[in-house]
């Protein structure tokens, strides 16, 4: 554990000092994780955290959403059950919602800390600043400062607020608080049609039948994701009567007190709405203002992200940056691979890095998910690629399931068949997504995959004869025309 050094003279006595060969600032999935790697291999490490263990992620992010939107869907399915001979009354109460949801998020924080306690790793509650290269300070209830050989930071990231709707965390707030409403939203404004405004409109929908007012500023919602894609996510948008606004902003939302009037300037001209709440999702912006970077010598771009080399190396050789305050995909499991990669290269080892092989996943109604190149990005890396595609209402379990819309779409390299890319929109795409992930990193090709004995009825099968549709010999589709 990190020793206590002798009081400086010029400090106050109740300032602490401390060593260690490494600190981790930040405790999200990209802080713990280098930092439990650290301590594995017996490593000196101090995990700083201003907040909450596990951060943004496991305390107020992906862990709460997903159960929420978990509970979604199992009252969707309910309500559906009526095609299968079964009639269900589903009733949803929202504060034994909201405690189940917390309740799985303290375990996974418990979990954590006890981690972090059998890998040595010492825990320090307070906010850090570089003060050079080799030593930060600790501000809050113990002041302390640290001496360290190496750092990392994996201080996150945080919602970039609107300069013309300030958000006040009741009627007009952010995912922090629209994950823990205790009233039941009838009337919801998302402002941003990305990832997260969708995934979290998408659950209440489904779990109280909000009303979803949906402004984006681009042609498409989920910009940047294949439009193939997003079309089923668009079509369960319009059974659930949401009304989108495209190439449309907001202009202003004025608080009645117990509603909020939005109004949005659409290509159809203006248009005002009453909504009960306001969810601005317009992206995220890093954590890296307030850290004294400037002092430690470490580069930002000119949006505050910090620019670190293949290594995940800063401008100061000693210290490491990870997840989203580096930007790229802002993903936990990107993070948590960063961590592993830092924590290893800092001890001596030299782990293996693939940027490139990252999946996504996105929890919307259906899910997308997706892993390496889409067919147009390998023309724009001058690659010739062959696809192959599966529609999952001729897969018998995504039938039996009352889950037969989607498909899974595999991309290869036309001369060597190796797999580049795969893409899967439908049901449980967020778990199917791993073998396509796994085929790239093993640079399987089109027939390793299709010569896999898939276990029948399963939805994986889709992913086996979208390579043999790829090849020309599937069986239970019409294959390609080559």
């Amino acid at each position: 554990m990190p020793r206590l050094l002798r009081a400086d003279s010029s400090l106050s006595e109740s300032v602490t000092k401390l060593d260690a060969d490494v600190v981790v600032i930040g405790s999200g999935p990209g802080g713990y994780v280098a930092a439990i790697r650290l301590g594995q291999l017996g490593k000196k490490v101090i995990l700083i955290e201003k907040d909450k263990l596990g951060g943004v992620c496991l305390n107020v992010g992906c862990i709460p959403s997903k159960a929420l939107i978990t509970a979604s869907k199992l009252v969707k399915n309910a309500r559906n059950a009526s095609k299968m001979g079964i009639d269900a009354e589903v009733k949803v109460d929202l504060q034994k919602l909201q405690k189940w949801k917390q309740d799985i998020v303290d375990k996974l924080v418990a979990g954590v800390l006890q981690l972090c306690k059998v890998n040595n790793v010492q825990l320090v509650k307070g906010e850090a600043k570089f003060l050079s290269k080799n030593e930060l300070q600790i501000s809050g209830a113990n002041p302390s400062r640290v001496l360290f050989q190496n750092a990392i930071i994996a201080t996150g990231s945080s919602p970039i607020e609107l300069p013309n709707v300030r958000t006040d965390g009741k009627r007009i707030f952010t995912s922090t608080e629209a994950l823990s409403l205790d009233q039941i939203p009838g009337k919801l404004a998302i402002v941003g049609g990305g990832v997260i405004g969708l995934e979290i409109g998408m659950a209440y929908a489904n779990l109280f039948g909000t009303e979803l007012t949906v402004v984006e500023l681009t042609e498409q919602l989920l910009p940047g994701v294949d439009p193939e894609l997003v079309t089923l996510v668009s079509r369960s948008l319009q059974r659930l009567k949401a009304k989108i606004h495209l190439r449309s902003k907001i202009k202003s939302c004025v608080d009645l007190g117990d509603s909020v009037e939005v109004l949005i300037e659409s290509p159809e001209g203006e248009v005002t709405t009453v909504v009960d709440y306001v969810l601005i999702t317009v992206g995220r912006k890093p954590n890296s203002n307030d850290l004294g970077l400037e002092t430690a010598e470490v580069r930002t771009d000119q949006k505050r992200f910090i620019i670190v080399d293949g290594n995940l190396r800063t401008s100061a050789e000693n210290v490491f940056a990870i997840g989203d305050v580096i930007g790229g995909s802002l993903l936990a499991h990107k993070a948590s691979r960063e961590g592993i990669i830092a924590a290893e290269t800092i001890s001596g080892l030299s782990p293996k890095i693939n940027n490139v092989n990252v999946p996504s996943a996105i929890f919307t109604d259906p899910e997308i998910a997706l892993v390496g190149l889409s067919q147009s990005e390998a023309t724009k890396k001058n690659i010739r690629a062959v696809s192959g595609k599966f529609p999952f209402l001729a897969n018998g379990r995504a039938l039996a399931s009352l889950e037969s819309e989607g498909y899974a779409k595999i991309i290869a390299d036309e001369q060597s068949t190796r797999i580049i890319g795969m893409q899967i929109v439908g049901a449980e795409s967020s778990d199917l997504i791993s073998e396509g992930a796994l085929a790239i990193e093993l640079e399987a090709t089109l027939d390793d995959v299709a010569s896999t004995i898939h276990p029948h009825p399963t939805l994986p099968e889709t992913i086996m004869e979208s390579a043999e549709n790829a090849l020309g010999k599937a069986i239970h589709i019409q294959n390609r025309k080559r």
